[in-house]
């Protein structure tokens, strides 16, 4: 993979479409080679990896602007720094998954009061819903 590379085949070794590309390369993640006079750009094969590498930051969970952070901190070689960062994803993660729990427990008690058949004033669920 040492030559250049098309756009339509760095998308394709990174697992992305030609649109992802161009978009980071829009939001400033991936650089834009040069084109050619009546040629086609071509990307070295480093790009691969870095579009991989946002590919797999943006499932753990970063935005595109923590991403070019992250990047901008492997530069500088600052691991505390993205160990911050991760760790203030974490706690994130954490609120959420609370917040989660906490309405999957009040839709299963709504549930629960729908299977005993205890309210003569109709479904639980939609007088929930309905309160001032």
């Amino acid at each position: 993979m040492a030559e250049a590379l098309t756009i339509g085949r760095v998308a394709k070794l990174a697992g992305v479409n030609v649109e992802t590309i161009r978009y980071y390369q829009r939001r400033g993640l991936l650089a834009e080679p040069d084109k050619p006079t009546g040629g086609y750009r071509r990307y070295p094969a480093e790009v691969v990896k870095r579009t991989r590498f946002i590919k797999r930051a943006q499932a753990l969970g970063f935005t595109l602007d923590e991403v070019a952070g992250l990047l901008r901190l492997d530069e500088a070689g600052a691991c505390a720094q993205t160990r911050e960062l991760a760790a203030h994803k974490v706690a994130l993660i954490d609120q959420k998954l609370a917040g989660l729990t906490a309405m999957r427990q009040a839709l299963a008690d709504l549930i629960g009061q729908c299977d005993a058949g205890q309210s003569s004033m109709g479904c639980p669920i939609i007088q929930v819903l309905a309160r001032d």
